[in-house]
């Protein structure tokens, strides 16, 4: 074993995230007008805190994950798993806690928080399969050189 650390040069791309935010933002004024006609505008409302709490946790993760990966590739898997835990943790005793009477249908954000989630894992998941996998080290784009021990950095 030749005891190298795991960090690569590619960067993490974080692009999901911009794509994920506009197509949650275009579903979500759709949901909560819908949602604000039929039913009530505090259900609305609800659509739109329901959203809100899926794409804070979709940014958190991917932020973190982000972050674990460029220290070094082997923390991802601990860093998606320690934010998972840490986010259930904090979001279930706040959502036990809501009242059955109150203004917030509980329903109506437990059909949110489903929909954005299937909404989410649908646009990782087609990010994922649209991305081209290197599995050498990526070409250096046009312009920019790239050093290495073949290539060291000149001098001077």
């Amino acid at each position: 074993m030749s005891g190298a650390r795991a960090t690569g040069d590619a960067p993490w791309d974080l692009s999901f995230l911009r794509i994920g935010l506009l197509a949650t933002a275009v579903v979500t004024a759709v949901a909560a007008g819908a949602v604000g006609v039929a039913l009530s505008w505090a259900d609305a409302l609800t659509v739109v805190i329901g959203a809100t709490v899926v794409t804070a946790f979709f940014c958190v993760s991917g932020l973190v994950v982000a972050w674990a990966g460029k220290v070094d590739d082997t923390w991802t898997m601990p860093a998606a798993l320690g934010t998972f835990g840490l986010k259930a943790l904090v979001l279930f005793p706040l959502l036990t806690g809501l009242p059955a009477d109150g203004w917030l249908d509980r329903q109506v954000l437990a059909w949110t928080v489903v929909a954005g989630a299937l909404l989410w894992s649908g646009v990782q998941l087609r990010w994922v399969w649209t991305r081209q996998l290197f599995y050498v080290p990526p070409p250096t784009p046009p312009g920019e050189r790239r050093h290495s021990p073949e290539n060291p950095a000149p001098r001077g």
